[in-house]
């Protein structure tokens, strides 16, 4: 130990320099985590900011479920109203190219519809989605146009008197000015007229009979019992 003493005593003037390389190392490896501290800041930011902007923004998702939106109600009042059918059959017409073409594209622009705006999340989902909802919208449009350019055309003489006699029943079925009686007459005799003509949807059906619906129940009534 004392050799160590006097060797220290000896060479004092040494710790300056020591100090100042010892200085030099902590400030370097300081320097070198703060580095690696901005490496890791920067990459986190870079893949958040890759996350964000491969995000499906919800406004865009909201208005193209809103297009969506507007496009099926554009096709059911067709399905939904017989008169309309009557009067452009091909748009039920499932022989033609035309209504299978936008029947498709109307399946695959449902298929892609997200539950919410927020389940919709890259951009990829939501460019798949757009490109669903513009070809059922441009198969709706031709189909639409090729059916009332052609109307009830491709029907003979007697067959278009047939959907005209139908067309008026249905008039007098949803009458609520007749009796019970009359229109359910004129139900099912607009039915016997159609059949072999136009196949009507059953979502069409659902809503004429909901229309209809007590008159066209004809079944026994339970018998009532009063408590005296």
């Amino acid at each position: 130990m004392r050799p160590l003493m006097e060797f220290l005593y000896d060479k004092w003037w040494m710790v300056f320099p020591l100090m100042a390389l010892a200085g030099r190392w902590a400030g370097g490896w300081r320097r070198a985590g703060e580095r690696r501290h901005r490496r890791r800041v920067e990459l986190y930011t870079a893949k958040n900011q890759a996350r964000e902007a491969d995000r499906a923004s919800a406004a865009e998702v909201q208005a193209l479920m809103a297009t969506h939106d507007a496009t099926n109600r554009r096709w059911l009042e067709y399905e939904l109203d017989v008169g309309k059918l009557i009067d452009f059959p091909l748009m039920t017409d499932v022989r033609e190219p035309l209504t299978v073409a936008f029947l498709r594209a109307k399946r695959e622009a449902d298929g892609q519809r997200p539950a919410s705006p927020a389940d919709l999340g890259s951009l990829a989902a939501l460019d798949a989605y757009r490109q669903a909802v513009n070809n059922f919208a441009v198969a709706l449009d031709v189909a639409e146009r090729e059916a009332r350019r052609i109307r009830d055309s491709k029907f003979t003489g007697p067959e278009r008197e047939r959907l005209a006699t139908a067309r008026k029943l249905l008039m007098i079925a949803e009458n609520e000015a007749a009796t019970p009686a009359e229109r359910q007459a004129a139900y099912k005799r607009a039915r016997r007229e159609l059949d072999g003509l136009i196949v009507l949807p059953d979502a069409t059906l659902a809503a004429l009979e909901e229309k209809l619906a007590p008159e066209l129940d004809t079944g026994p009534r339970p018998p009532q019992f009063h408590q005296g």
